[in-house]
């Protein structure tokens, strides 16, 4: 096998559990290695550390796939892989919706799969795994016998890479937009044109965690996307529920997914919610609960300053059309904004707002992603609910 030597200064970061080789640790590697190789990774005094994709085009050079010397890298490793991620998850109790394979956390780094009931989408973001990716769906096929599995490559990361965007049918064609239940509502999914694959399956547990405060309440809800957590809301008993997205489309399935669940205190508006909340304050319209969901403010470490602004800024304004007492629910999926730093956002905003805050609910993503300490591209999600006096 194709072998790569770690520089002596950084082996043992290597060594002692991450995944990631930057092409500037690498000390030496075989000239014959070409992307999408898998290779053999060792210290720079010759110890195995473990076998790896490689990609010499990408910053981050190899990833890590196994640490156990004994291993063949084929279709039965991959099938091995994903049925052990099957069995967390249904240790952990989920099944019916899920990541599947949550990349590094699940030792498959840069592969994703989401399990809608019996519809399967993938993700294939390294070369390393895209080479793989006929094995993966003959793993699918073996475990599962699915009705459909969809790939949604159509992601830029996967150009910084050397591939290709795309996305299509990696089996027979099916309906692309289908129905999912989620504590205990409907909602539909368009795996095909939806968001990432099609439905945000990281906050399943963190709706319900909204189910008490908003009891009886005005309740504003913007970047709805498609109207998850309105409709939550309207079904836990809130008195009216105002869902804000930019997006038409997305406005019109929030829509359709309130009629499919018979909710009707639940109404939607395509604005763009960056203005409204800045305009509603200004006229003093107030809320009892607001809950924001915005998109990611930055991808890269040049630009985290401006995120921490902008999670300020829209946080503040959030505040701002709270009624004394009220809720805010607030969520950043910008895994370069860790917890710790999330919360300092938040604070300096309440601070700007001249309200107190009191912490009701702080969380991370569902378990079905789980959390590999040491990695931040696992931990990104932070959900937080405060009381807003």
């Amino acid at each position: 096998m194709k072998r790569v030597v770690l520089k002596r200064k950084i082996s043992n970061r290597i060594e002692n559990g991450h995944p990631w080789v930057y092409n500037n640790e690498i000390n030496l590697m075989d000239d014959s290695i070409i992307a999408g190789d898998i290779v053999e990774v060792v210290g720079h005094d010759g110890k195995f550390v473990g076998y790896g994709y490689i990609n010499p085009k990408s910053v981050i050079s190899v990833r890590i796939i196994s640490r156990d010397k004994s291993d063949k890298i084929d279709n039965t490793f991959f099938l091995k892989k994903i049925k052990a991620a099957w069995e967390y998850r249904k240790k952990i109790g989920y099944t019916e919706n899920c990541r599947l394979v949550y990349g590094e956390a699940d030792g498959l780094p840069q592969l994703i799969i989401d399990k809608f009931n019996d519809y399967f989408v993938i993700q294939t973001l390294a070369m390393g795994i895209d080479i793989w990716k006929d094995a993966i769906v003959e793993a699918l096929n073996e475990l599962f016998s699915p009705k459909g599995i969809y790939e949604r490559n159509d992601v830029p990361i996967r150009e910084l890479e050397g591939m290709e965007q795309k996305k299509g049918f990696l089996s027979e064609p099916f309906e692309t937009k289908i129905m999912i239940k989620e504590n205990g509502l409907k909602f539909m999914v368009d795996i095909e044109k939806g968001q990432k694959t099609g439905y945000f399956l990281d906050q399943q547990d963190n709706r319900r965690a909204i189910q008490h405060i908003v009891k009886g309440a005005d309740v504003l809800g913007a970047f709805c996307y498609t109207g998850t957590f309105e409709i939550h809301a309207a079904h836990y008993g809130a008195k009216h529920v105002l869902g804000l997205d930019i997006s038409e489309s997305a406005v019109q399935q929030s829509i359709e997914n309130a009629a499919l669940n018979g909710i009707t205190n639940c109404s939607f508006q395509t604005i763009n919610a960056f203005d409204a909340l800045k305009q509603w304050s200004k006229e003093e319209k107030r809320w009892d609960v607001v809950m924001l969901d915005p998109p990611s403010f930055t991808k890269t470490r040049e630009n985290i300053q401006k995120a921490i602004s902008g999670y300020k800024e829209i946080n503040l304004r959030g505040m701002k059309l709270l009624r004394p007492g009220g809720f805010l629910v607030t969520s950043s999926c910008t895994n370069l904004i860790q917890p710790d730093l999330f919360y300092h956002t938040i604070e300096m905003a309440a601070k700007d707002a001249k309200r107190s805050l009191r912490q009701v609910v702080f969380q991370a993503q569902s378990p079905d992603h789980p959390i590999i300490r040491g990695l931040e591209n696992t931990n990104y999600l932070k959900f937080l609910v405060v009381q807003v006096n």
